[in-house]
């Protein structure tokens, strides 16, 4: 199961970082490309920079909760890249940073939002 809904591999990441599009917040990036496939895989980014081991697995693990939780459009490679201020965002500041993200991507239809998936 984890398989099927993460990227592996360098290939993989180099080409949504090469192709895919991407949008900023103050703690996260995400780069979003199409995949054609029946599901929408995910990859974690978390720089050095951003932290000691302990901190970098710690977004991670709340990385990887969120997404869960998110109702994703299928047929998308996403990454998600940690910058340094989500080094100290607790799960909620960065539910929220991953959610409106994803709505300026047009990947996650909000209750109050109107977005098709794609959409600009």
């Amino acid at each position: 199961m984890r398989g099927e809904t993460t990227l592996t591999g360098k290939a993989q990441f180099e080409l949504v970082y090469e192709k895919g599009k991407s949008w900023a917040a103050r703690e996260l990036v995400i780069k979003a490309l199409p995949n054609g496939l029946d599901a929408t895989r995910y990859g974690l980014t978390v720089s050095r920079r951003v932290g000691k081991a302990v901190v970098r697995n710690r977004i991670k693990r709340r990385l990887r909760q969120i997404l869960r939780q998110m109702n994703l459009p299928p047929g998308w490679d996403l990454i998600v890249i940690a910058r340094n201020p989500a080094a100290s965002a607790d799960f909620t500041t960065l539910g929220r940073s991953v959610g409106n993200l994803l709505v300026r991507a047009g990947l996650f239809v909000g209750e109050h939002e109107g977005n098709s998936p794609g959409a600009d």
